[in-house]
């Protein structure tokens, strides 16, 4: 097959009307995710809907729901019928921060392999620092054999803030692992293996006993700032913190001046306030930092189209959607 015959049909393929399928259509957009396999996944999970990419819909008052990551300004003003929004993602902030989104429902993934691929970062994470990792890295790069004795897994106390969906399930994995974790939480859960406070009154006692701190809250105006210099302070001397939830939520300035002089231990961090974290920005060069491009989890197309299927069968069914948003929450 030539390649001009392969590219004419990969473009029909792309751009396949949606006379031929059916009378509603799903446009996607991502600033990070192939279009490709998330058509197919979905075509697989629901066959009777066109699926769409952005630029290339054949015709817009067809399209029904929106499956989006960061879309441009203006985006669903082109989509005057649009029944559901779909954020290709657990976390909402940027897609409800705006002011263009149209008043229908919105809806977050809920993805199993969402939670394991976020539980396996948070595991890595965790245990880099249990077991010392940063300082044998150091010691090799100097041709030194510095031998680290293991701790027990029941003696490194990790704190888990926010245990929602995501946080429940990296709580729960740090546990099966032997450590002695900690979560809080805005309002009780209860996890067995954890050790769970709720509310602002338990965050400063839940702060000064953990040595290892796991940030999974969502962004919100609670939650925007919520470690600034004061609530770092309140861990324990060598602290170390993981990021996986958003960088608003941790001062950066503080997180620096902390690392700078030796109060914190260190810090991985996959979020930032910035992002892509800027070239010259000091986090860089700060010293014990592991930096990680925002990949902790992200939503998959194998084991994500289905739910996706599943709230457009429902509203067609004039049924609730599972996993909707709650704009006043922010989650």
């Amino acid at each position: 097959m030539s390649a001009e015959t392969m590219s004419a049909e990969t473009m029909s393929a792309e751009t396949i009307s949606a006379e031929t399928m059916s009378s509603e259509s799903l446009v996607f957009f991502s600033t990070g995710d192939s279009f490709a396999p998330w058509r197919e996944a979905l075509a697989a999970a629901l066959p009777d809907l066109a699926v769409e990419r952005h630029g290339a819909v054949a015709d817009p008052a067809r399209v029904r729901y929106a499956l989006v990551w960061q879309p441009p300004r203006g985006f669903f003003a082109a989509y005057p019928n649009l029944r559901l929004v779909t954020n290709l993602g657990a976390g909402t902030d940027a897609l409800l921060g705006r002011d263009d989104l149209p008043a229908v429902p919105v809806a977050r993934l809920s993805d199993p392999e969402m939670g394991r691929m976020m539980a396996g970062y948070v595991l890595f994470a965790v245990l880099r620092y249990a077991r010392d990792i940063p300082l044998l890295e150091a010691a090799q790069r100097e041709r030194r054999w510095a031998y680290r004795a293991p701790r027990e897994a029941r003696s490194v106390r990790v704190g888990v803030l926010g245990l929602g969906e995501l946080g429940a399930a990296a709580a729960l994995e740090l546990a099966r692992q032997g450590f002695a974790v900690s979560g809080w939480s805005r309002t009780p859960k209860a996890l067995p293996g954890v050790r769970s406070v709720a509310g602002d009154d338990a965050l400063p006692g839940f702060l000064a006993q953990t040595e290892i701190l796991v940030v999974m809250l969502p962004l919100t105006p609670g939650t925007r700032g919520l470690l600034d210099a004061a609530r770092l302070a309140l861990l324990p001397a060598g602290a170390k913190v993981i990021n996986v939830a958003r960088g608003p939520i941790l001062d950066e300035a503080a997180l620096l001046d902390g690392l700078a002089s030796g109060r914190l231990g260190g810090a991985t961090l996959d979020v930032f306030a910035t992002e892509p974290l800027p070239p010259d920005h000091p986090l860089w060069t700060a010293p014990n930092v592991l930096i990680t491009p925002h990949l902790a989890s992200i939503g998959l197309p194998g084991s994500a189209a289905p739910q996706v299927a599943d709230n457009i069968r429902r509203l067609r069914a004039g049924r609730p959607i599972r996993h909707a948003v709650d704009p006043a929450r922010g989650y």
